[in-house]
């Protein structure tokens, strides 16, 4: 069994983490980029270096994130950060009109380079060769319906196009890798208000199941759960969850 919990009971069990001033967000990040260096590591290299600008003849692994305005675009661009210093070609698009400074100058310092997302139709062609695509869009906080607007709501579009036209199982196909949640889905009951999702492959959610991965649509959308431990267990067990699944 699975406990799922609300994204205000997950806020609130981080609080005293985050007055503590412990980095949350760098465990997150850190167990983010374990699963998808693990996803790496199993995938077979036929698509390798054969993604968004990637040199004749290099072997580099491709990962593309979609980042957003918010702490969910963070994690993604600290775990990318982790995987560039590998070697990993790290491709960030910015979905939004910002991102976290911190998590993008480590992502970029480490050598990940970004792309420019103005065109939503090109970004679907980073998706023929990568490896990995991660959807650091939304997390729990968003609360707009539909959640996806906008350019978000266009480049996840042309994405999903484009992976619908290759071949589940096929080593073309990218993996897909939700940070948290799955964009676009409700976080507390599991609602999916706009078919415009990416459906991942993989979501790797932080502290504690959210609610929404264990209710409704949403399981459709959230693939194999990995639970990365970043320490809110004493807190959890404090409070009753909202499901269990």
């Amino acid at each position: 069994m699975r406990d799922g919990y609300s994204a205000a009971q997950i806020r609130a069990a981080e609080e005293p983490h985050l007055a503590a001033g412990e980095t949350l967000m760098q465990r997150a990040a850190a167990g983010l980029a374990d699963e998808i260096r693990a996803l790496l590591e199993a995938r077979p290299s036929v698509t390798a270096g054969q993604g968004p600008s990637a040199p004749e003849g290099t072997s580099a692994r491709v990962v593309v994130l979609l980042v957003g305005t918010g702490n969910n675009g963070g994690d993604a661009l600290f775990a990318g950060a982790l995987l560039a210093s590998e070697g990993v070609r790290v491709v960030i698009v910015p979905v939004g009109g910002r991102m976290h400074e911190g998590g993008l100058a480590a992502a970029t310092a480490a050598g990940a380079r970004l792309h420019d997302s103005a065109d939503a139709g090109g970004n679907a062609s980073l998706v023929a060769g990568a490896d990995v695509v991660v959807d650091g869009i939304l997390g729990t906080g968003s609360a707009a319906d539909p959640a996806l607007r906008g350019r978000a709501r266009e480049i996840v579009a042309a994405i999903l196009a484009a992976v619908r036209r290759l071949d589940v199982g096929s080593t073309a196909r990218p993996l897909i890798v939700a940070v948290d949640i799955p964009s676009g889905i409700g976080a507390d009951d599991g609602s999916v208000p706009d078919p415009t999702v990416l459906p991942a492959d993989v979501t790797v959610t932080f502290g504690g199941y959210k609610a929404g991965l264990l209710m409704g649509r949403a399981r459709r959308f959230t693939g194999l759960l990995k639970l990365v431990d970043i320490g809110l267990d004493p807190e959890l067990e404090t409070m009753q969850p909202r499901v269990r699944g």
